[in-house]
């Protein structure tokens, strides 16, 4: 019995052991075996209007969903990361655009100027890694010039706090040295950040299928352009400094400024020429790889009704591509489109015609090796996540005649490329459509 005592308590031990170092680091454990099983991918670059991977046009069906690093910080939702990037794979949707910052509020990944939260740059290792696994590329964006999740307002903030701000104005964050130097470190620590799932740098990593410098920038104290032009300059070569395989692109809204043409015959009206953007100036800067636009006329034209904006839309989207073709020779994606359910006269069917009428528009362009590249969603959710909702969110599988109509631009698409996107499911899935 003495014999038998002695060898127990060392198993005891040793056992108890395990299940601590299991209990404590199973779960990171068992994503790394799971990554380790993700579908190689290579990077996506640009020839001329298009789109290429491996030599191969790559035209993109996506969508966005802004929340992912922020639900990937706690476990209890972390589920809903993965749910998402799956059920875009299995609509066949290759590139997802979504947030990569989080400055100064909760669950901030940036806490202050070049102070980060490692739990929360975890979080973003963990939707890069999780996206490559489902075969799925991400766009992701820098900073957003509205305040949610800080954005250049918070920027501006801690220049002030610091009491080496130049100005308490918003834009102050696209002119005041300081705040340049604080966004260039951020960009840096995200552009060189070592996964700690893959091992793979971020810009060595073909998940990543392009930098989205800042979401929708306006500058309305120089409606000249000149001051956000200067920026983007700087902040689009420095991006290519660091990274050399990525695509970059601004994050426009689409409208055209002060001196060009169109400000009087394609903007909504007078007021989108006065935002300090321009999209033809601002897309032809060298290191701009493609162009961006959003597509909102509800928000733009408050008295149309329906059938008047997809007119307009119509006219919006084949500007914008007509100005890929013939003036930047640039790929033009959509990364932005959504119909409201808040409109008076709105009916659930009005979005089934308004994603048909962009998808046919991206389509045509396809067919004729035109700039218009692709176009993504605003915006998708999994279930239990109204608080994140806008009214412009849905859950895809809960209306099926758009989910039918996206996965139809899937296959489309998919047509043109001899399936380049790698998802071995997406074959599959056109193939039960014939």
């Amino acid at each position: 019995m003495a014999a038998g005592h002695g060898l127990f308590y060392p198993v005891l031990g040793f056992a108890s052991c395990m299940v601590f170092i299991y209990m404590s680091f199973g779960g990171d454990v068992k994503v790394k075996l799971n990554f380790n099983k993700a579908p190689k991918l290579d990077f996506v670059k640009r020839n001329g209007t298009q789109f290429v991977v491996n030599g191969k046009p790559f035209f993109i069906n996506g969508w966005n969903s802004y929340w992912l690093m922020d639900h990937a910080v706690d476990e209890y939702t972390r589920y809903r990361v993965g749910s998402m990037l799956q059920a875009g794979s299995k609509m066949g949707l290759t590139v997802c655009r979504t947030w990569a910052f989080n400055d100064g509020t909760y669950n901030a990944l940036q806490i202050s100027p070049g102070v980060f939260n490692e739990r929360v740059l975890q979080a973003l290792d963990y939707v890069i890694a999780e996206a490559r696994q489902h075969g799925i590329r991400l766009l992701l964006s820098l900073v957003n010039n509205l305040q949610a999740y800080g954005g250049k307002t918070q920027y501006v903030k801690w220049a002030w706090e610091e009491g080496i701000g130049l100005s308490a104005s918003n834009d102050s964050f696209f002119f005041d040295p300081s705040i340049r130097d604080y966004f260039k470190h951020y960009i840096k620590t995200i552009l060189t950040r070592k996964n700690t799932i893959s091992g793979i740098r971020y810009k060595d990593d073909p998940t990543i299928f392009a930098w989205e410098i800042i979401n929708e920038p306006r500058c309305v104290t120089d409606a000249s352009g000149d001051t956000l032009q200067d920026w983007l300059e700087e902040m689009s070569a420095f991006v290519k400094s660091i990274d050399k395989h990525h695509l970059v692109t601004v994050g426009l809204e689409g409208f055209y400024g002060p001196k060009s043409p169109k400000r009087l015959t394609v903007n909504p009206e007078e007021w989108a020429s006065r935002l300090g953007a321009d999209f033809i100036r601002n897309s032809q800067i060298p290191n701009i790889d493609f162009a961006s636009v959003h597509i909102y006329p509800d928000q733009w034209f408050k008295k149309f009704t329906f059938e008047d904006k997809l007119k307009y839309l119509s006219k919006w989207m084949l500007s914008h591509i007509e100005d890929g073709d013939k003036e930047l020779m640039k790929p033009v994606m959509f990364t932005e489109f959504g119909l409201s359910n808040l409109n008076k006269d709105f009916e659930p069917s009005q979005r089934d015609r308004f994603y048909r009428t962009i998808y046919d528009i991206i389509y045509k362009s396809a067919k004729k090796g035109g700039a218009g590249a692709g176009a993504l969603i605003w915006q998708y959710l999994v279930e239990g996540m109204e608080e994140y909702n806008d009214d412009f969110g849905m859950v895809p599988w809960e209306r099926p005649s758009l989910y039918s109509l996206v996965v139809r631009q899937s296959c489309r698409l998919a047509r043109f490329e001899g399936v380049t996107q790698q998802q071995g499911s997406l074959k599959a899935l056109c193939k039960q459509r014939q």
